[in-house]
């Protein structure tokens, strides 16, 4: 079991810790150090931003702009405080979860996950489906279904994951993806929506308020649950961050090691073990996490402030192209696709399906790493021979941790194939992109005000109060407690409406 011993009260003032570079923090050096805030925006993108946002604006025109600022306002601290934990204690959230009595988030977790890994990638995967889908049988006519067409994607995710080449296909995906921003732009900017429709920002409306599938709350319920993304998908955005090694996830084992900081134990945890005091960190350590600190907040808030202006495009570009519309079927990517031969010519076709496709594989793909890495991490809590086999770099894993079955790599991959196969069930069973785009959309607004809570209660208990860098503000906490008390009777509405009226009242 991890040492529990206490660190050393004498503060560091040597150099040991002079080796560290530090970060350049120019925008050029920024930029080339953003990541886990970008995959994170990534990863919402190709559904929310590409079916959610046009499906609104062609059912309902300006009417649910308004969801847009909300849901980005008031589930910004719910991200921001997974992101800011693990750049302030070099652990992912997901530890501080095991603290709690009987361990119940990481159970909580555990189990939503499972039902995440299924529906909530079966409607990422068929979003990418969609694009081949239209391109090869609606336009070329070859006599292929959906179905297939996930499979096909969700094998080469699966494959190129489990041999961790990934490395070529991120950057085809974030050039395509570049062509997808700036076509969008172009097309804006060619035909902009009307300024008197901006208002609806500030107008709450209920278009249609009957339930099924063409009413307005399962579209509601989608912006709150996947704009920018899930808030689930905070919790991989902090298992990325730790895996990146960078910032006080790379010392933090060095500072362990001098006695700077105690070692965390999940079996049996403490909350005052994941916590550092950085007072007594050497000056250039301390500098050096708070640069790698700053360039993590910049890279989630750039991040989210891009997706936000790319999903309010879609929106208006829906209702100035395609109201009205029901926006759904297979074929639902070439329905989208005429916002941009319309404005500009068929040529333009041919550069939207590019970057849809780049931004709906890229959804796909970094979901089929993230849940399984939320699963492995859960377990590595739970179990102690889980914990004992920890790890899924490559570079660490011995003999034994490929070999067994309950390892956390083996756990990461058992997970990783049961999506795959639970997707394409549903994908075959319901062929229909939209509304299951929706659905997995309203599942994950359903549990996220829980993490939420759980994101911000351990922000708040875990960082000490003495650490100005780090600690959260006194904005950053009402706001936040506030967000959290917005966004969860929200939640309660969307659920009374989409479940309660449907099917008992």
């Amino acid at each position: 079991m991890a040492d529990m011993a206490s660190p050393d009260p004498t503060p560091r003032t040597d150099d040991s810790f002079a080796d560290l570079e530090l970060p350049d923090l120019t925008f050029k050096g920024l930029t080339s150090h953003f990541g886990p805030g970008l995959i994170l925006m990534m990863t919402g993108i190709g559904t929310s931003h590409l079916v959610t946002a046009p499906t609104a604006g062609g059912r309902f025109a300006y009417a649910l702009l308004w969801c847009i600022p909300v849901a980005y306002i008031f589930k910004y601290y719910g991200f921001e405080m997974a992101f800011r934990f693990t750049n302030a204690t070099g652990k992912s959230i997901i530890e501080a979860y095991s603290t709690a009595k009987w361990k119940w988030p990481l159970w909580y977790v555990l189990i939503t996950s499972v039902f995440q890994c299924a529906l909530g990638q079966a409607g990422r995967l068929i979003a990418a489906a969609a694009v081949l889908y239209y391109v090869f049988t609606e336009t070329l006519g070859l006599p292929i279904s959906l179905t297939v067409y996930g499979l096909l994607l969700g094998v080469v995710c699966v494959f190129i994951l489990l041999r961790g080449n990934y490395k070529a296909v991120e950057v085809s995906t974030k050039i395509l993806a570049a062509i997808l921003v700036i076509s969008t732009l172009a097309v804006y900017f060619a035909a902009p929506a009307p300024l008197s429709e901006m208002g609806n920002f500030f107008i709450f409306e209920i278009p249609d308020p009957a339930t099924g599938d063409s009413g307005s709350w399962l579209i509601i319920a989608a912006f709150l649950g996947l704009l920018p993304t899930g808030i689930d998908v905070s919790l991989q955005a902090s298992e990325w961050g730790k895996a990146k090694k960078k910032g006080m996830s790379k010392i933090r084992s060095r500072l362990e090691d001098a006695g700077l900081a105690n070692r965390f134990d999940p079996f049996a945890p403490k909350s005052a073990d994941l916590a550092i005091d950085t007072s007594r960190l050497p000056d250039h350590a301390l500098q050096y996490c708070r640069r790698w600190f700053q360039i993590g907040e910049w890279d989630f808030r750039i991040g989210h402030v891009v997706s936000f202006i790319l999903a309010t495009i879609f929106l208006l570009l829906a209702a100035v192209w395609m109201y009205p519309s029901e926006v759904e079927g297979r074929a639902v990517m070439g329905e989208i696709a005429t916002i941009f031969t319309e404005s500009i010519g068929p040529w333009m076709m041919v550069i939207f399906m590019l970057g849809a496709f780049a931004a709906t594989f890229s959804t796909a793909f970094n979901y089929f790493d993230g849940r399984p890495r939320i699963v492995g991490a859960c377990c590595r809590n739970l179990f102690p021979e889980t914990a004992r086999l920890s790890g899924l770099d490559p570079d660490d894993l011995t003999h034994e941790h490929r070999r067994t079955w309950y390892s956390e790599y083996n756990i990461y991959r058992a997970t990783m194939i049961y999506s795959l196969v639970s997707a394409l069930l549903i994908i075959w069973g319901l062929e229909r992109p939209v509304l299951l785009v929706l659905l997995a959309s309203a599942l994950a607004a359903f549990i996220s005000p829980v993490l939420f809570y759980l994101n911000l209660h351990y922000c708040l208990s875990v960082i000490p109060k003495s650490d100005k860098a780090f600690y959260p503000s006194p904005f950053a906490r009402w706001f936040g407690w506030l967000s959290l008390a917005v966004f969860t009777g929200l939640t309660l509405v969307l659920i009374y409406w989409t479940i309660w009226v449907r099917y008992f009242v």
